[in-house]
């Protein structure tokens, strides 16, 4: 059976709350000035995939899956409570130590029907997550995160949670998920001690932004995007290997080669191919946004431990027509000068500043490609105790993306677009690896594609 085929139902138990394993204080925290901007106060799908181990076995995952929330939500007592929203729209943490909610569950299905390569969108994803219970753009008053344990009938099981990301980004809730799998194995105290610490992401008094912020720019005639809210729209999955990287590789200048990174080198390639696949006006600003840690600036460190958001966001731009009918070189250089730009220590104070003079904005989607780059990530890397998942990270995508990583040494690079763009975008992509791009230097054939959707 193609996993595309794949249908089954899954028999889910009924929810329960699974509070903190002991007292923890109840006190108000507030969330940083990064953490409560109208882009993230939604809730972000993770999911896992375990195959059965020997030394498990008789072992119930979701038996064993409830004690290690129950010990960790001890040490990450804000996970257990709700948020409340201030005058100014500020969103604070009410540590009530009411719980993350919990459904156990079991399908008549095996790990090996969800295909050789696991990737975003999951297949029947909607089974192996326990949904919030309304919106999930709401995130105040109710559980911060949901949890659901299917086991499978090979003995395998899925570990899926939805997460508000106003509270945690992916290394924070990575690192809660490790002490989970550790406290859930008999440790005594999380390898990592939590450390809240949102202050040092907060704007100044009064806000003084240093820097230019286009993220939070809308772009000249939004209205003009060819995506619109309800447009049908079709997933699809892009892998590549060591050999399409190679052959991209080799389309850039000599001096460039070596030192293009594979997020650099697929992102500006990526957004190419999309961007003429759309059929924007050559005079159009579009737009490539990528995500940026925070974490680990030498003079502005946070602390280990430390689980907000630490995101800021990154924006290269140019027309419609100008990145088209550039080579690829020209593409990764607008993205290298892009993260220059940000690299500054103080540029999430920054950030923190432009946020709340604007009142907490969304950032800008309209003709923009929005990357996270998840292969150097550990969120893949999460043990419960069944050893390493055959998948972990995304279960959903939408019309921003993620670099995942994938056996072999690849890169999957999930796509998601209405149907005649997805298949212009496939044309582009087979037409850039081509031999004949790779010969000449520059993709040629890709550029003629473009020039065609223009």
């Amino acid at each position: 059976m193609a996993a595309s085929s794949l249908a089954f139902v899954s028999r889910r138990g009924e929810p329960e709350l699974v509070a903190p394993a002991g007292p923890t204080p109840r006190e108000l925290k507030r969330l940083s000035d990064l953490d409560d901007q109208e882009s993230l106060r939604f809730y972000r799908s993770v999911i896992y995939f375990y195959r059965s181990h020997p030394s498990r076995s008789g072992l119930d995952p979701a038996r064993v899956i409830r004690h290690g929330l129950a010990a960790a939500l001890l040490h990450y007592y804000p996970i257990a409570g709700r948020l409340r929203e201030l005058p100014g729209r500020k969103l604070v943490v009410d540590c009530t130590g009411e719980g993350v909610w919990f459904v156990e569950a079991d399908a008549d299905v095996a790990l090996d029907e969800f295909g050789d390569t696991l990737c975003p969108p999951v297949p029947c994803a909607g089974e192996l997550l326990c949904l919030p219970e309304s919106n999930s753009a709401v995130v105040v008053n109710r559980p911060l995160l949901y949890v659901q344990v299917t086991r499978l009938r090979c003995g395998g099981f899925v570990f899926g949670i939805q997460v508000c990301h106003s509270l945690v980004d992916a290394p924070g809730i990575t690192q809660f998920l490790q002490a989970v799998g550790e406290l859930a194995g008999g440790m005594e105290a999380p390898s990592v001690r939590p450390v809240w610490a949102r202050e040092l992401l907060d704007a100044r008094d009064p806000p003084c932004p240093n820097y230019q912020h286009p993220e939070y720019e809308l772009v000249a005639n939004a209205a003009n995007d060819k995506l619109r809210p309800g447009d049908k729209l079709v997933h699809r999955a892009f892998l590549f290997g060591p050999e399409e990287i190679a052959t991209l590789r080799e389309q850039l200048p000599p001096r460039m080669r070596a030192r293009c990174s594979r997020f650099l080198l697929l992102s500006a390639f990526a957004w190419r191919c999309r961007t003429a696949a759309l059929g924007y006006e050559p005079d159009d600003e579009v737009r490539f946004m990528f995500v940026m840690n925070a974490r680990g600036k030498r003079d502005r460190p946070l602390p280990e431990g430390f689980y907000g958001n630490a995101l800021t966001f990154g924006v290269a731009r140019t027309t419609a027509g100008e990145l088209c009918s550039a080579p690829l070189g020209r593409t990764v250089e607008l993205i290298v000068a892009a993260r220059a730009r940000i690299a500054a220590d103080d540029y999430a104070q920054s950030v923190a500043d432009a946020l709340v003079l604007r009142g907490r904005p969304r950032f800008t989607t309209a003709r923009t490609y929005l990357v996270t780059d998840l292969t150097k990530s550990n969120l893949h890397e999460v043990d419960l105790g069944w050893g390493m998942p055959v998948y972990g990270g995304p279960a959903t995508t939408t019309l921003a993306t993620f670099h995942i990583p994938a056996t072999g040494g690849g890169i999957t690079v999930p796509m998601c677009l209405p149907p005649w763009a997805m298949e212009r975008f496939a044309a582009n992509v087979c037409a850039g690896l081509s031999p004949a791009s790779s010969r000449r230097g520059r993709s040629s054939s890709v550029e003629s594609a473009i020039r065609s959707n223009l």
